[in-house]
Formats: C-alpha cells, sequence, structure tokens
C-alpha cells in the first residue's frame, strides 16, 4: 500500500509539473506574437521601402525640405502609402514633411476615427476636409458615370487643401497595377495611348503630384495590411466595385491567369515609350 501510495504521488507530482510548464509557455505565448508580428511588419515594410525608394530616386520625388499632403481615402492603397512614408522619413537623407489629408466626399457611414488613430498613434498630422462631392455628382448632376466627375472634383479639393496647409507636393497612393489598369482604360474606353506619370507638375497651382507606391505591386499591399490587422474604411461611395476601372482589373486578371508575366511586359513597355517613365531624363 505504501509502495502504491508514493508511486500515485510522483504521478500526480509529474502532472502538476506538466501543467505548470504549459502555463508557463501560454503566458509567453503573447510576447512570443508580438515579436513574430513585429518581424512580419518589418519584413514586408522593407521590401515595400526598396521599391518606394527605386521610384523616388528614378523620378526625383522628394527633395529637402519638401511638406507633402498624403491623400489618405482610408483605403489599403492611401494607408500602406502613409505609414511607408512615415517610415521613410525616419532615415531618408531628404528630409521632408507629411500631413495626411482625408476628404469626406459628404456619404452617409464615412467614419474617420480609425484613421485619425491611426495618424496619431504614429505621430502624424491628420487633418480632415468636409465636401458636398457626393452630393454634387449623384443629387444635383445626377451622373450616370459619376467616377470621371468625382475624381475631378476630389483632386482639385485635395489640392487646395494641401495648398492652405503649406505643402509643395501631393503624394498619391497609385501603385504597379495602378499604372497598367488605367493604360487599359484609356485604350479601351478613350481610344488613346495614355497612362499617368510618376511626378505631374501643375504649373496653376504650382503642386507637384507623386506617386511613390508605382513600382508597388498592389499584391504586396494587400499582404501587409492582412498580415498587419491593418483597420481599412470602407469606401461608401454607391459606385464602388462597379465601375469601368474594375472591370479592366478582372480582364486583366483573366489574362494574367493564361500568362503571368503580361503585367510585367505592359509595364516595361510604359516605361520605354512613355518620356515620363523615363527615369534617365527624370535623374
Amino acid at each position: 500500500m505504501l509502495f502504491e501510495f508514493i508511486e500515485a504521488n510522483s504521478f500526480f507530482l509529474y502532472i502538476k509539473q506538466i501543467i505548470s510548464l504549459i502555463f508557463k509557455n501560454l503566458l509567453q505565448l503573447p510576447i512570443c506574437l508580438v515579436h513574430y508580428s513585429k518581424l512580419k511588419y518589418n519584413e514586408h515594410m522593407k521590401k515595400i521601402l526598396a521599391r518606394m525608394r527605386r521610384a523616388i530616386s528614378d523620378y526625383n520625388m522628394i527633395e529637402p525640405g519638401d511638406k507633402i499632403a498624403v491623400g489618405l481615402s482610408g483605403g489599403k492603397d492611401s494607408i500602406m502609402l502613409l505609414l511607408a512614408l512615415n517610415k521613410l522619413r525616419s532615415f531618408f537623407p531628404q528630409k521632408f514633411e507629411i500631413v495626411a489629408v482625408c476628404l469626406s466626399l459628404g456619404f452617409d457611414g464615412y467614419d474617420t476615427e480609425p484613421l485619425e488613430k491611426l495618424c496619431n498613434n504614429n505621430e502624424i498630422d491628420f487633418v480632415r476636409e468636409d465636401t458636398h462631392i457626393g452630393t454634387i455628382v449623384f443629387d444635383v448632376r445626377k451622373e450616370t458615370n459619376p467616377c470621371s466627375l468625382c475624381a475631378n472634383m476630389r483632386r482639385g479639393a485635395l489640392n487646395n487643401a494641401a495648398i492652405e496647409l503649406g505643402c509643395n507636393k501631393v503624394a498619391l497612393g497609385h501603385h504597379y497595377d495602378d499604372v497598367i489598369d488605367t493604360f487599359f482604360l484609356s485604350l479601351l474606353y478613350e481610344g488613346r495611348i495614355h497612362t499617368f506619370s510618376p511626378v505631374t507638375y501643375l504649373g496653376r497651382k504650382n503642386l507637384h503630384v507623386i506617386r511613390p507606391l508605382v513600382y508597388v505591386p498592389e499584391v504586396e499591399i494587400k499582404s501587409f495590411v492582412r498580415k498587419n490587422n491593418i483597420p481599412i474604411v470602407k469606401n461608401p461611395c454607391p459606385a464602388n466595385c462597379q465601375t469601368s476601372r474594375q472591370y479592366i482589373k478582372d480582364l486583366i486578371k483573366n489574362l494574367c491567369a493564361q500568362d503571368p508575366i503580361i503585367k510585367t511586359r505592359v509595364f516595361g513597355a510604359i516605361k520605354r515609350n512613355f518620356p515620363e517613365w523615363n527615369e534617365k531624363a527624370n535623374s
């Protein structure tokens, strides 16, 4: 009996030790997860920053003393641009300032509080500009194809806000895939061979518009945002995801399913044939 009692106690002691070890590891698990999360963030940010720095260098996008208004819509692209530029200014040789400018178009349900928190947490100045663009486009003008007018009005409002804030440049979140999508949109819907430029000078407003993400594929932005659980503010526009641009994106996706390097060829053709995309001419 005595031997059995000792054996039983030894068994329970062994179980107790195992349970203690499990709880000890569980208590350490959140710390491990935090470190792993930071590692993923650094790896993804490093890759995106490398592409962004190359674009900035190729097209001389940023100069010492620049104050840049970053258009912040709340979508993945504008958030990625803001965070990447904020990270870049901590070590970039040319010192520059950024301010996040968020346009409210007047749609119900557009909550900018998460964007303001994001900026506060990263020590970025945040400015919200309230407009009536949504009302003008949909209620007053009743546009059947609202995107073009809306885009022009948003650009005008953002540029005016930038000037009022003392900025000399405006940064937009257009990425690698947007360059290609815009090329096909212009070709198929406008009958012209065109896409936007990495840098555009607006003479009337004395502003430069820069697009630092033009070398960054959309898939990398999606991956960064998803793996870092960055909150995205939903676009309340009634025309969202029902546009010609979305049709073109789907068309290119289907083409790439048959030939994965179609985007590479198109982007290469753009760089070779559009003078404003010739990095040597801009260096």
